[in-house]
């Protein structure tokens, strides 16, 4: 193919040639070739999602075409996708590679300055719900986020550090969940009883998903750890004279502080919160004090990931997600590793599931779908695999993206999904995918002598 001359005897490069830094440069026919396979794709999607709007009339329902939003869809994916290669080549990474850059160095940044970001991050979340702006609305919307970071954390333990992929985490969930309704429903107990025994259980579950996958890896460890949440969620709406089926638990006890009640009216026997500190009621003192109760239970399980780690049992898991082949070699038992992992984390997935139960009162089978699993993984995978900062950064991103696009009624999961989907095209190992060695032979910055 023939070379351009260039004033001076430089020379350009033909179209579609090899660039300098070794990828290959898209030509513009490849570029709009690219971007409009993208656009027919968009227009295939938005012509039954959105072209068509019922109307009512005076006969009745009339379908009307809008090809207007029609337009706008297929122009605006035609346009990101051409941004999208330009960027790419730009980047002059491999396609699907992030590539070293501004947040790859935050990534090293967080990672190596976890501690003094988890202090600032704590001190935010304490004074959050006294701050002028805070709301009843964003102390719940804060308290669900703390639940999913909570969730991500347990998670990670499985995902991150062991490198076992599970699917049916949401079973664990709601083992929790249930364990407390009905041990403070049928015979009395208080919260801080149930708390724990609702953590053996769901532990006990995660043993029991264990064994049956001790010789499964990947595709098929995610198969089965998917089949055994959905055998859970059956059993709950199936077994409908313990478990109450679909119709589910109500009246669920709330907790207590040091046995203080948050009611109005409490019973004659009984002392309510406000009475006893003589200040007047308000529905607020409840929903702030399950805030800084999930705050303690996310910060519980922070501590505990982060000591266990720097155990045989973290380095056993580390070593496991690296290479099983290699654990076996070095003496580590396989069996207990997987164990512990499954039984630890969903541990901590059955404490939330208690949290969740107490705080909303009410559970069925249909809050414990397989959607909520993959918004879990989800949290994992997008802050970065073993990443306990990615998991905050990802858990406030899910959660607080759709409340932010509320306002766009029907379109608000469509720009929530294509923000998702921005996130991973740019940073596809995660938003701070960097790990740093549990332990360093001669510590940071040093050599061998």
């Amino acid at each position: 193919m023939a070379e351009h001359p260039l004033p001076g005897g430089a020379t350009a490069a033909p179209s579609g040639a090899p660039a300098p830094d070794g990828g290959r440069r898209s030509s513009l026919a490849d570029m709009g070739k690219e971007a409009g396979l993208a656009a027919f794709v968009a227009l295939m999607l938005a012509l039954p999602m959105g072209g068509f709007k019922t109307t009512e009339a005076v006969t009745g329902l009339s379908l009307t075409f809008r090809p207007l939003f029609v337009l706008v869809a297929v122009a605006f994916v035609f346009v990101g996708r051409i941004v999208l290669i330009v960027l790419r080549e730009r980047r002059g990474a491999p396609r699907g590679d992030g590539g070293p850059g501004l947040m790859d160095r935050i990534a090293r940044g967080a990672s190596q300055g976890s501690t003094t970001i988890g202090i600032v991050i704590l001190a935010i979340a304490v004074l959050l719900p006294f701050m002028p702006f805070s709301s009843r609305y964003l102390i719940d919307t804060a308290t669900t986020v703390l639940i999913y970071v909570m969730l991500g954390w347990g998670l990670n333990i499985v995902v991150g550090l062991a490198g076992l992929l599970d699917l049916g985490y949401v079973a664990f969930y709601a083992v929790g969940a249930y364990s407390y309704a009905l041990l403070s429903t049928e015979f009395g107990f208080s919260f801080w009883i149930c708390l724990p025994l609702a953590g053996v259980f769901a532990a006990l579950a995660g043993v029991l998903l264990g064994f049956p996958v001790l010789r499964l890896r990947g595709d098929y460890l995610a198969i089965v750890t998917l089949g055994f949440g959905e055998i859970i969620r059956l059993i709950l709406l199936n077994w409908y004279d313990v478990t109450n089926g679909p119709d589910g638990i109500s009246r669920i006890p709330r907790p207590t502080f040091l046995g203080l009640e948050f009611t109005r009216r409490p019973a004659e026997d009984i002392t309510a919160f406000h009475q006893y500190f003589d200040i007047p009621y308000s529905g607020e003192h409840r929903v702030i004090f399950l805030y800084f109760l999930i705050l303690g239970l996310a910060l519980l399980t922070n501590v505990f990931t982060q000591r266990i780690r720097k155990l045989p049992v973290g380095r056993g898991w580390e070593a496991l997600r690296e290479d099983e082949i290699a654990c076996r070699s070095l003496g580590i038992n396989p069996t207990n590793t997987k164990l512990t992992a499954f039984g630890l984390g969903a541990l901590f997935g059955g404490f939330a599931g208690a949290f969740f139960a107490t705080r909303q009162g009410f559970i069925s089978p249909e809050s414990f779908t397989f959607i909520e699993s993959a918004i879990i993984l989800a949290i994992v995978v997008l802050g970065g695999m073993g990443s306990q900062l990615g998991v905050v950064l990802a858990a406030t991103l899910l959660i607080v993206l759709p409340e932010l696009g509320r306002e766009l009624a029907q379109f608000r999961m469509l720009v929530f999904g294509a923000a998702m989907v921005g996130i991973m095209v740019w940073r596809p190992r995660g938003l701070l995918a960097h790990r740093e060695p549990t332990l360093l032979l001669y510590g940071r910055g040093r050599g061998a002598a």
